[in-house]
């Protein structure tokens, strides 16, 4: 490594020694030659750093790459590299030599300067030393770095002279850096920014003006285009002064000499769907006032003059310059303006008012909250700035003292029951008669919405009152509820039967059905009873007319009878005992008691004999159908005898009973004996038992 090193500082040392000696100089392609003369016939230079005539000193031409023959010792070159540019950066000239900078001049001009490259063309064509206005795009570029110093971001380009000199360029390229000056200017859609600019080159804005005008925008004359800044020179020429300038750059990528000058950005001017953008200018010529001589309140101007501008911007967005003017936004939908301490609009203008303090005429003092609906037609917007210079001064300022005053005077005629209770009447009055008060400051009134009013802090008289209000409307509206409830518990009622009735539909026909059949059976039963009935009739009436001619045979024969037996009490008799005798033979009951109940036997002179229970009964009986009292004495007939043979008759036809049984049966039923006093006296006596 060490034979390396000496090997080439060998060669360089002979390189130096042949070059000196032969005066044969090698210059790469990639380099340039700055050729310093080191004596010279015409003496040193009188003036100036670059020997334009062959004096002493540092030439203006440069040796180009290849072998060049030079005087031996009179020459001395120096080698430097080329100037290169990176793509989308800027490079800064800085001239040693050159005309002087005019007084208020900060950068060099160089408008007949086509090329940095040539350092005599500069130098003749009156160049200027200093900063240069004109920068280096993107390239290489072969430039004589002891006439010009190129500061670039990754490399100054110079031939060091001095500590001083370095200085100056060290210091010149921090403040490029700062001002971000080796990059172009690049201005994107998406952030809606414009960039106002800031010349420091000049002539400087006469007395009274804070924005130079807008320069160059006049294409047929291309002396007067500046290209948006771009060429200081142009723009220097087209009358641009220092200062703030109204143009401002929109969108697109501008190599700008921030030396020159400088680029802020800032937001366009959005107005919004809904508002309209009244100009405030702060620059430019006074023009004539256009509102007219009675309205005198500021000056109302056309557009590109100084004062408000007459005609409003519209919904969009604009590259207005801030510093030239501002835009007062405008609502043109309708503002509700608040009244009230806890609540402000959506527009906040009304954010320092407060509820209306009133004093009613039974002396309460109720805060009245208030909402007015207002509009301001876009076209009378800029009238409405003219004379209030916002709309929040308007509200505040204008509005507040007018709106208390007006409700102050009205709550000062009704007592606190009518201001509640006249509330609608009110609004409409207060909204007819305000109307002229606002469309005297342009504005169109829309509405006046009147709240509750509240008791101020401490004070809750107002509050017992509404509460008694309440109370009351409360237990009107609860009459009319229960009214309303009781319909609808009728109606309810009435839907339930219905939904009843729908329910039992089938079963209410069916019903239906089965009445209508057993009606038809009913009826059929009906006739068929008539005809059973008829039938009946026929043969009850058959079996009577039977029966009845029956009983008339009967009656014909009992009637024989009778007048056979002697009288009709004697044919009783017969037929008593007759059933009676019937009876006792199919019943098979003894006739002939087992036990004997006696009875004693009379005290008569003829004798006397045991009687039964059954002869007294038949005795008994036969008296009772022959109408004869057994106090009396009986009578004694045939028919008699024949009845009581006839009852000896069936008894003996009874089963046989014992001998004691018959004695006592013979006793009960004597045998006929003719009929003799005595025997009228036994029978009289009536028997014992």
């Amino acid at each position: 490594m060490q034979y390396v090193l000496g090997t080439l500082v060998l060669v360089v040392a002979i390189y130096f020694l042949l070059g000196s000696i032969t005066g044969i100089r090698l210059i790469p392609n990639n380099r340039v030659g700055i050729v310093e003369k080191r004596f010279s016939g015409r003496g040193s230079l009188k003036q100036g750093f670059i020997a334009q005539a062959g004096e002493a000193g540092f030439q203006p031409q440069l040796l180009r790459g290849g072998l060049h023959f030079l005087m031996p010792v009179q020459y001395r070159v120096h080698t430097t590299s080329l100037v290169t540019i990176p793509q989308g950066k800027m490079g800064y000239v800085f001239a040693r030599d050159g005309q002087q900078l005019q007084p208020g001049q900060v950068l060099a001009s160089n408008a007949q300067v086509v090329d940095f490259q040539d350092a005599g063309a500069f130098l003749r064509g009156g160049g200027q030393r200093g900063p240069q206005r004109q920068v280096l795009r993107e390239g290489t570029y072969a430039i004589n770095l002891a006439q010009f110093v190129v500061i670039t971001e990754d490399e100054v380009f110079a031939m060091p002279l001095s500590a001083e000199d370095k200085a100056m360029i060290n210091e010149m390229a921090t403040v490029i850096e700062q001002r971000d000056g080796f990059r172009p200017v690049v201005i994107k859609d998406a952030d809606d920014s414009m960039g106002v600019v800031t010349v420091h080159d000049g002539p400087s804005l006469p007395p009274g003006e804070i924005i130079a005008p807008t320069v160059g925008e006049d294409r047929e004359h291309s002396d007067t285009f500046h290209n948006s800044f771009q060429d200081a020179d142009r723009f220097l020429a087209a009358g641009g002064m220092r200062g703030r300038q109204l143009q401002v750059l929109v969108e697109g990528s501008y190599f700008i000499n921030r030396l020159f000058a400088t680029v802020e950005m800032v937001p366009k001017t959005v107005i919004e769907v809904g508002y309209a953008g009244v100009v405030v200018s702060y620059t430019g010529q006074s023009g004539q006032d256009i509102s007219g001589e009675t309205y005198r309140h500021g000056e109302l101007v056309s557009p590109g003059f100084r004062g408000v501008w007459s005609e409003p911007l519209l919904p969009g967005k604009y590259a207005f310059n801030t510093y030239a003017g501002k835009v007062v936004s405008v609502p043109t939908t309708n503002i509700i303006l608040k009244w009230s301490r806890s609540e402000s609009g959506v527009h906040r203008y009304d954010e320092n008012l407060a509820e209306v303090s009133l004093i009613t005429k039974d002396a309460f003092e109720p805060n009245l909250p208030l909402s007015v609906v207002i509009h301001i037609d876009y076209r009378e917007a800029p009238l409405v700035i003219q004379r209030f210079g916002d709309i929040k001064r308007l509200v505040e300022q204008t509005l507040d003292p007018m709106v208390s005053a007006y409700f102050k005077n009205i709550g000062q005629t009704r007592t606190l029951i009518q201001l509640i209770q006249d509330r609608s009447v009110i609004q409409m009055q207060s909204s007819e008669e305000m109307k002229s008060k606002f469309a005297h400051y342009n504005l169109h009134l829309e509405e006046v919405l009147i709240g509750t009013p509240t008791s101020s802090p401490g004070d809750n008289k107002i509050e017992v009152i509404l509460t008694q209000l309440r109370n009351r409307q409360i237990a009107e509206e609860q009459v009319e509820t229960y009214q309303r409830q009781e319909k609808a518990a009728v109606q309810e009622r009435m839907l339930r039967e219905a939904e009843s009735r729908a329910r039992q539909q089938q079963l209410l026909t069916e019903s239906e059905l089965n009445i209508t059949v057993l009606t038809n059976q009913g009826k059929a039963d009906y006739q068929r009873a008539l005809q059973q009935a008829a039938q009946i009739r026929a043969l009850a009436e058959a079996e009577a007319e039977k029966s009845a001619r029956i009983g008339i045979a009967q009656a014909l024969a009992i009637e024989e009878q009778v007048r056979a037996y002697g009288g009709p009490q004697f044919q009783v008799a017969r037929e008593v005992m007759s059933r009676f005798a019937d009876a006792i033979q199919h019943s098979k009951v003894d006739v002939v008691p087992k036990i004997l109940i006696g009875a004693s036997a009379g005290a008569g002179a003829q004798g006397g004999g045991t009687g039964s229970v059954i002869e007294a009964l038949l005795t008994l009986l036969l008296s009772e159908r022959m109408g004869v009292s057994l106090g009396g004495d009986l009578p004694r007939s045939p028919e008699v005898d024949v009845m009581r043979d006839r009852l000896r008759a069936a008894l003996a036809a009874a089963p046989a009973a014992p001998d004691t049984e018959r004695s006592q049966i013979s006793t009960v039923v004597p045998p006929t004996a003719p009929s003799s006093p005595a025997d009228s006296s036994d029978d009289a006596s009536p028997p014992t038992v």
